[in-house]
């Protein structure tokens, strides 16, 4: 059956930022169809880079980025989440969570890093430290009548 599409789809030709100054060429072609294989973010994220559009975010590692959070006040966190999908999931993770325990407790202890393991870091940081307290205290007594059952 013929189709209405000329075979050449979309072609870009040029050369590259210095220093590389490398040639490049991307032609998608009917039969190609580069986003039915590789997705559709691939193919906008390849055309970009053919424009010169670099998006130096999008490759950075999220350990890295995570680390960069961080450093950031709450309240730029909170509209961080804000701005992606990747953005959000990273501003609610437990290693970012952890890593603003500690930056404001200084040390965590054994008790509070499990309890925060089965609550969740960044609950623990929103939750009252006397409900902190209170919870810790019940854990023990917990792991104490468990202890004195085994005995």
């Amino acid at each position: 059956m013929a189709s209405w599409l000329p075979e050449t789809l979309y072609e870009t030709v040029g050369q590259g930022p210095a220093p590389s100054k490398d040639y490049y060429q991307l032609l998608v072609t009917r039969s190609q169809q580069i986003a039915l294989v590789f997705g559709r973010r691939t193919l906008d994220y390849v055309f970009n880079l053919c424009k010169g559009k670099f998006d130096f975010l999008e490759r950075l590692s999220d350990s890295l980025l995570l680390h960069i959070i961080a450093y950031l006040d709450l309240e730029d966190v909170a509209r961080l989440s804000l701005t992606s999908r990747r953005f959000a999931k990273l501003c609610k993770s437990d290693v970012l969570w952890e890593q603003i325990v500690q930056s404001a407790c200084g040390t965590i202890t054994p008790d509070m890093r499990t309890l925060a393991e089965d609550m969740g870091w960044r609950q623990m940081f929103f939750t009252n430290k006397l409900q902190l307290q209170r919870q810790l205290r019940k854990r023990r007594q917990r792991q104490g009548s468990q202890q004195q059952v085994t005995l």
